[in-house]
This record gives C-alpha cells, structure tokens and sequence, in this order.
C-alpha cells in the first residue's frame, strides 16, 4: 500500500518512525461529464480571471480570502514555519477508554505501518502496551495543511489511527427531537423488542452495495449492446395503519420469514400488501359515550352482584343447615341434661319418702315400749 505521509510517533522521549497508510478505499462508480449532443468529454480548465487565459499547475498558489472579497497570498514557506511541533510528528497527549470517545467525531481511518527495522521494536512496545491497558491513545498530527485530532488503536497486529473532528465541530442535536411529549407504551416497546429478538444479529461481511451493483450491470448491459435491466416496480401504498397493528405485522412478518426461509407464501394468500405507518389522531371521548359505558359499568356490577349472589347462596344454605344443626344438637342435650335433672329429682324425693316411711315405723315400734315402761313402773 501506498503511503500517503511520513512521520514519527511521540510517545513520551521515544520516536517511532512510521508511514500514514489509507484504511479504506471506495468502491463507488465514478461517472464523467460528457457533451450529450457528441459525447465529447467536459473538462474543467484552470484560468486566470485577470488574464483570461488557461495557467498551469506551476503557476498556482493559495491564498486566504478575507472578508471583503481580498485575496492575502500565504506560501509553503509561511506555513512550514508555524510553530507546530506535530508538523511531521503524531504527538500522543493522552490515553483513554475507547468508550470516551463520540462515535460522531471519528472520521477518516489510517493504518500506521512501521518504517524501517530501527521502529519495530518501539512500534510492537506501543502496541502491546495498548492491548494491555485496554486504552486508546490521543494524538495530534498535521495532514494537508491543517493539524488534527486522532485516535490510535490496535486492530490485529497493526495500529491503526482514526482522525477525530474537534470538540467544537460536532453540533449539538438541537431541534432535531420531536417537539412535544411523545408516550410510548409497554405493549409497544413489548413488540419492538419482539421484532428486534427476531431479526436478530447479522455477519456485516455479508452486507454488499446493492446499487453500485445495479449500476455496473447497466453498465455492461449497455456496454454489450444490451436492454438494460428494467427497473422493479415499486409497491402501492398499502392500508394506513396505527403503530400498534404496524409493530404486529412486523413482527408476524419477520417470524414468518425466519421460520420459513425460502417457502413461499402459503396456499390460498394473496399478495402482500405493504403497510404505511401513520400516527392516528387521539379519539375524542364525546358525551353520548358517557351513559353506554356508565350502563356497560352497571351491567357489570349487576353480573358481579349475581355471581356474588349465586356463590354466597350455597354459603347460606350451609349455615342454615349448620345453625339448625347446632340448635337440635343443643335442643336434645338440653333436654337429655332436662331428663337427667328430673330424674335426679325423683331419685331424691323417692328416697325422702322412703326416709320418712321407715320414721314412722320406727316411731310406731318405739311406742308400746315407752308404755310398757310406764306400766313397769306404775
């Protein structure tokens, strides 16, 4: 690869020699003006607006325009001269987390490639010295004209440097939300990360530009005398739907698709229509509802007081049944405890009276005897 810099790493009072190398590259289809009537190319000329004539590549310069439209000439010599130690130096200020830094400053991708045996050594130390860290290491260098921010990180046995925009180039998300508070529901957020969970993750080596391969087969269909391929029709607009049946469509679809790659569509189904998601207006509630769904209300405390009534039934039944129970469990003790009660009442006078029959036999015995005394003793 060819390299498109040459310089040195600063890392503290080591230098480590290194060549900027490009870590990507495009593979877009570049097209050329061209006359429509000849096909004649259109080129773009370099003329002087002084002279009114073309110049060339040795007679020009650069210069700053000012304010008022003047021009103030500035020289390779006058740049090469700004105190800039990271003119032909990527200076390292700093290491980080990689987590640190907004994927919204990192632009252009360069591998550093070591230059010449004396920088393996101090290259391959950087290296491992990252790698164990579990950092990213800020720099700044210069590059065509102007000094930059960067981020050097380990990719594989290499180091590969990001350039980072500034701080200050990076705009704030202002106006950019919608306006106004938006309410998403757990049953939409339920689905989302339903069709997420089902679309799952994919191999990024797998994804090709679909267009730049449209285009080349236009290209050479056109090249060989061809039709070029006509272009798919697009779709009609389908039904308008809410969030909520587009999110469910969603998610039904993409099972499908998952469940059965490479089936097609199942007997007796039409074609699929493809759904324009819209945000519905919120109903009003008007004051006719009111009454239907007091009455709905009603109807479905009076069905609770039924059903309630229809349970607590058996309920009673069985108390009833239980008090009565009780009370003729309680009627016969009563008068069994009755029965005993007077029995030992009876018990009680039998023995009295038969107590005071053998009183009165005593008594009558006892008699003669106190007479037969009297008469003893007359």
């Amino acid at each position: 690869m060819r390299s498109i810099w040459n310089g040195a790493i600063s890392f503290g009072l080591v230098s480590i020699p290194i060549k900027l190398v490009n870590a990507t590259e495009s593979h877009a289809v570049s097209f050329r003006q061209i006359h429509t009537e000849d096909g004649g190319r259109i080129r773009y000329r370099k003329v002087c607006e002084l002279e009114d004539r073309e110049v060339t590549q040795a007679e020009i310069g650069k210069a700053y325009e000012d304010a008022d439209g003047s021009m103030i000439p500035i020289t390779d010599e006058d740049l090469s001269q700004l105190p800039i130690p990271t003119a032909r130096t990527i200076e390292i200020v700093a290491f980080v987390p990689e987590d640190r830094i907004d994927p919204l400053q990192m632009g252009s991708a360069y591998y550093l490639a070591a230059s010449g045996a004396p920088a393996a050594k101090p290259y391959t130390l950087l290296r491992e010295a990252l790698k164990r860290s579990n950092r990213v290491a800020i720099a700044k260098f210069a590059l065509r004209g102007r000094e930059r921010l960067g981020m050097l990180r380990v990719v594989g046995d290499a180091i590969a440097m990001h350039g980072l925009l500034w701080p200050d180039e990076v705009r704030a998300p202002e106006g950019v939300a919608p306006e106004g508070g938006v309410t998403v529901r757990d049953q939409e957020l339920d689905l989302a990360d339903a069709l997420m969970d089902i679309l799952g993750e994919i191999d990024l080596d797998d994804l090709h530009d679909e267009y730049r391969e449209a285009v080349e087969e236009v290209v050479a269909a056109k090249a060989s005398g061809e039709r070029p391929p006509e272009a798919r029709e697009e779709a009609a607009p389908g039904k308008v739907l809410d969030l909520m049946a587009a999110l469910e469509s969603s998610v039904r679809a993409a099972r499908e698709s998952r469940d059965g790659e490479g089936a097609g569509p199942a007997e007796g189904a039409g074609p699929a229509e493809e759904a324009e998601v819209r945000s519905l207006p919120q109903r009003k509630t008007s004051s006719r509802r009111t009454p239907k769904e007091t009455g709905g209300k009603k109807s479905a405390s009076t069905a609770a007081k039924k059903t309630a009534a229809k349970k607590a039934e058996p309920r009673k039944s069985t108390a009833k049944s239980t008090s009565t129970a009780k009370s003729t469990s309680t009627a016969k003790s009563t008068s069994t405890a009755a029965k005993k009660t007077a029995a030992k009442g009876t018990a009680k006078k039998t023995a009295a009276r038969s107590a005071a029959g053998s009183g009165d036999k005593g008594g009558a015995r006892n008699t003669p005897r106190k007479t037969a005394s009297r008469r003893r003793s007359a």
